[in-house]
C-alpha cells in the first residue's frame, strides 16, 4: 500500500465483511452455527449481524496468521495512524500483546530490566520464555500508597549493573495514570544496546489527544503494547502489537503464531478496524471532551471532602514525570473506607460500576463512551457515601506495593517440585504461584519470590475488605503452593 493510499477513512476489514454478507454464501465450514442458523438462542441474544459474520479465515477475508489482503491493509492503516512501522491485530488482548513483545526479544537466560509492578502477562512471559528479571522497585506515594513509575537514576543504575541485560520495559501509564520520563528510558537503554517495550495498555488516547503525555512510539520505544478495547472503544479482548523501524516483523509475526489462535475472531479484528478509523478521525475531539469530563470530575470530588481526586499536581519530573489527564483515581482512605469497599458501595447501592477499587483508592475509567450526567450521578453518590459512612480511617492499611525478595527465576519456580501448605504457615517459603487482586492485575507474589509476614498480613487484609484475589490454585486461597526445597536458585536474580 502506498502512503497515499492510507486513507484513515478506509477499514478494510469492515468493508471486505460487508460484502461477504451481501453475497450469501453457503457455508460448508466452520463455525458449525452456519451464521446463526444452527443455535437460535445465540442469534436471539448477539443478533443475525453479529453471528452472521462470526466466520472462518477465507481468501476474501485474509488470514491473520499471514496476513496478505484485507487484513494486511487494516495492520498497515493502524500503523500509519499510530505512527509505528508495523501494526499487530492481536485477539488474544493486550495479554497476549506483551506476551508476544517479550517473547521476541528475550530467551531462557536474558536479563530483562523491568519495574516489579508490571502486569501478571509480562511475569507469565518469563516463566514461558525462562528470562531473568531484573526488578527496578517503583518508589511509593506513602500518602496514597500507590507505585509511580521508573526514576531516571534507578534505571541507570540497573543498566550499568546489568550490561548484558537484552531489554528494559516500562509501564506507561500505570494504571493510576503515573507516567515515566519515557523517553530518557528509551535513550539509556538504545545506548546500553537494549531494546525498549512498553506495556502501553492504558494509552491508546496518548496517540489522539492533545498535551497528553507522550506515546512509546513517539518516544522511540522499540515495541508496545496498546489495548485498543480500554480507551480505544473496541471490543473486549481486542489489542495491538506495535513495532519501531528496527524490529523485525516477520520475526515478530512467527513468535505471534506460536500462541496467538489460528482462528482469529472476526468480530474482534472489525472492531479494531473500526475503531482506528475512529480515532484517527475523530480522536482529538473526543478526547478533549473526555479530559474536560475528568478535569470537572476531580474538582467536585475534591470540593465534596475527605476524597482525595489527584492528577498532574502530583508531577516531580522523574519518578512521576507526567500524569494522564484522562484517569480519575480517587484516594478513599481518608474517609475511612478502603477503596474496594468503596467499589463495593456503588455497585451494589448505587449501580455504579468502576474498573476497580484496591485497599485506599478507586479507579473511574473514563473514555471515548462517557457523558457529563453519568459523571454527575458518581460524584453525588461518593458525596452521599461520605455522609453516611464515613469513619475513624486509623487501623486502615496505606501501602499498596510491597518490595520483593526474588529468590528464583520466575520459570524455575512455576515449574519446580513444590507442595500445597496454609497459607498462614507459608512465611519464609518461596512462592510457586501467583497472588494478585484482580484488577490490577500486579502480583502481590510471584512465582520465585519469599513469602514474607507483611505480605501475608497484605493478602489477608485484601481479602478481609473483599478484594478480588486470582492466581492461587486453591481458589479459596487458604493454602498457597511452595518449594519443595527453598534453596537459592544457581540463576543471579535480582
Amino acid at each position: 500500500m502506498e502512503k497515499e493510499l492510507f486513507d484513515q477513512k478506509r477499514a478494510p476489514i469492515y468493508e471486505a465483511l460487508q460484502t461477504f454478507r451481501n453475497m450469501r454464501v453457503v457455508p460448508f465450514d466452520v463455525p458449525g452455527h452456519k451464521h446463526g442458523r444452527g443455535n437460535p438462542e445465540l442469534t436471539d441474544f448477539l443478533g443475525e449481524q453479529c453471528v452472521g459474520i462470526d466466520v472462518n479465515s477465507m481468501k476474501p477475508l485474509d488470514n491473520l496468521c499471514h496476513p496478505v489482503s484485507v487484513i494486511r491493509e487494516a495492520e498497515m492503516l493502524a500503523a500509519d495512524a499510530f505512527g509505528a512501522a508495523h501494526a499487530f491485530f492481536m485477539v488474544g488482548g493486550t495479554t497476549s500483546a506483551v506476551q508476544s513483545m517479550v517473547l521476541s526479544c528475550c530467551k531462557r537466560g536474558d536479563k530483562i530490566i523491568l519495574p516489579r509492578n508490571v502486569h501478571r502477562s509480562v511475569i507469565n512471559a518469563l516463566v514461558l520464555c525462562g528470562a531473568i528479571p531484573v526488578y527496578v522497585n517503583p518508589e511509593v506515594d506513602k500518602r496514597l500508597g500507590i507505585s509511580l513509575g521508573m526514576s531516571r537514576a534507578q534505571v541507570k543504575k540497573a543498566i550499568s549493573a546489568h550490561p548484558d541485560a537484552v531489554a528494559v520495559l516500562a509501564n506507561n501509564p500505570t494504571y493510576y495514570g503515573i507516567c515515566s520520563d519515557l523517553r530518557a528510558i528509551v535513550k539509556m537503554a538504545h545506548d546500553a544496546g537494549m531494546v525498549c517495550l512498553v506495556d502501553e495498555a492504558h494509552g491508546t488516547h496518548f496517540y489522539f489527544g492533545d498535551k497528553m503525555p507522550v506515546s512509546a512510539m513517539a518516544a522511540g520505544a522499540d515495541m508496545t503494547a496498546v489495548s485498543m478495547h480500554k480507551s480505544g472503544g473496541s471490543l473486549t479482548q481486542s489489542s495491538l502489537l506495535l513495532t519501531g523501524e528496527n524490529i523485525s516483523a516477520g520475526h515478530v509475526r512467527q513468535i505471534i503464531n506460536l500462541t496467538q489462535t489460528t482462528s482469529g475472531s472476526y468480530l474482534l479484528m472489525s472492531s479494531l478496524d473500526i475503531s482506528r478509523r475512529n480515532l484517527a478521525l475523530r480522536g482529538k475531539d473526543v478526547f478533549r471532551k473526555v479530559v474536560e469530563m475528568a478535569d470537572y470530575a476531580r474538582e467536585e470530588i475534591n470540593a465534596v471532602g475527605g476524597y482525595y481526586a489527584y492528577g498532574s499536581e502530583l508531577i516531580n519530573g522523574d519518578s512521576i514525570f507526567d500524569f494522564d489527564p484522562t484517569k480519575l483515581s480517587v484516594h478513599t482512605r481518608d474517609i475511612g473506607l478502603a477503596g474496594i469497599e468503596v467499589y463495593d458501595i456503588l455497585r451494589d447501592e448505587y449501580d455504579i460500576q468502576i474498573e476497580f477499587g484496591d485497599i485506599g483508592n478507586i479507579l473511574a475509567y473514563l473514555s471515548i463512551g462517557d457523558r457529563m450526567q453519568e459523571l454527575e450521578r458518581l460524584v453525588s453518590a461518593l458525596a452521599e457515601i461520605r455522609r453516611r459512612y464515613q469513619r475513624d480511617p486509623s487501623g486502615l492499611l496505606s501501602q499498596e506495593y510491597i518490595d520483593p525478595e526474588v529468590v528464583s527465576s520466575p520459570q524455575q519456580a512455576f515449574y519446580a517440585e513444590k507442595k500445597s501448605i496454609p497459607l498462614h504457615e507459608s512465611a519464609g517459603y518461596v512462592c510457586s504461584e501467583f497472588v494478585m487482586c484482580y484488577p490490577p492485575g500486579i502480583p502481590i507474589l510471584a512465582p520465585g519470590e519469599r513469602i514474607t509476614r507483611e505480605i501475608l498480613d497484605y493478602i489477608e487484609y485484601a481479602k478481609e475488605k473483599g478484594c478480588s484475589m486470582t492466581g492461587p490454585e486453591d481458589p479459596k486461597i487458604e493454602y498457597i503452593n511452595v518449594l519443595e526445597e527453598d534453596g537459592r536458585a544457581d540463576e543471579s536474580v535480582v
